[in-house]
């Protein structure tokens, strides 16, 4: 995160703090409640985000995080609405990671030994330090599907990666410039498309998008207010756990 990235807005702090923690926001100090994660201690502190936040439910991979603590010289690595502020943090974020994209069609691609080698040479530059794996926020064994898409195993490559949020905090610490992110996508879609079975579900739900079918109650609600669709959710039925158990064992 970066001085472009923010725009500092004023908000009333809480009238009741109990306890407070110091940390640094891109070097600049500020007291903030214990318990807070790093992207709430950010708007406490006054901060608009305007990058680097998404879902702020740990799936999206847009708030990656690196921080220090104290005088420590180790740097730690995080998704900043997931992880709580500590004490001593020096905290920056990273927007965007700027790692180069193969450009490739899938439907011309064949799952084969050196497919992902050929599109992603740098993958043979690995020296299997596992800094990729200690900088994941998501404790995927980063090294582990590097090393299965250099031998050429795409199904266990797509496998161990199947958490990757694209996050790229692995790639920016990567000391041979690989784009783990990118090589673990490529191997995912490489098994989807071509080495697990068809799903007869998903293809019947294909048919049907192409037939135009539900389209008729999608146009209808895309025309309605806003107040009458919220009205909807708020009345929606929700599946009890014991609803979808039952679905299961059906």
């Amino acid at each position: 995160m970066t001085e472009t990235d923010v725009e500092c807005a004023k908000q009333d702090e809480p009238s009741q703090v109990t306890a407070t923690v110091e940390i640094f926001i891109m070097g600049k100090r500020y007291d903030v409640p214990i318990g807070f994660t790093i992207m709430k201690a950010i708007e406490f502190a006054g901060y608009q985000y305007i990058r680097s936040c998404g879902c702020r439910a740990g799936f999206c991979g847009a708030c990656a995080t690196v921080y220090r603590k104290g005088q420590e010289q180790k740097l730690h690595f995080a998704l900043a609405c997931q992880c709580l502020v500590e004490e001593g943090m020096y905290l920056v974020q990273i927007p965007f990671v700027p790692a180069n994209k193969a450009l490739y069609d899938i439907n011309d691609l064949a799952p084969e030994d050196n497919t992902i080698l050929t599109i992603y040479p740098e993958i043979a530059r690995c020296v299997s330090c596992n800094t990729c794996t200690k900088s994941c926020p998501q404790d995927i064994k980063v090294m582990m599907y590097i090393q299965n898409s250099l031998r050429g195993n795409i199904a266990k490559a797509a496998e161990l990666s199947f958490d990757c949020i694209q996050c790229g905090l692995c790639a920016m610490r990567c000391p041979a410039d690989i784009k783990h992110y990118h090589v673990s996508q490529l191997a995912r879609r490489l098994r989807g498309k071509y080495i697990d079975p068809e799903s007869k579900e998903l293809n019947a739900r294909l048919k049907e998008l192409e037939e135009g079918k539900y389209m008729d109650e999608v146009d209808e609600m895309m025309s309605m207010d806003r107040d009458i669709i919220l009205n909807l959710y708020k009345k929606r039925k929700i599946e009890a756990q014991g609803d979808l158990d039952e679905g299961a064992d059906a």
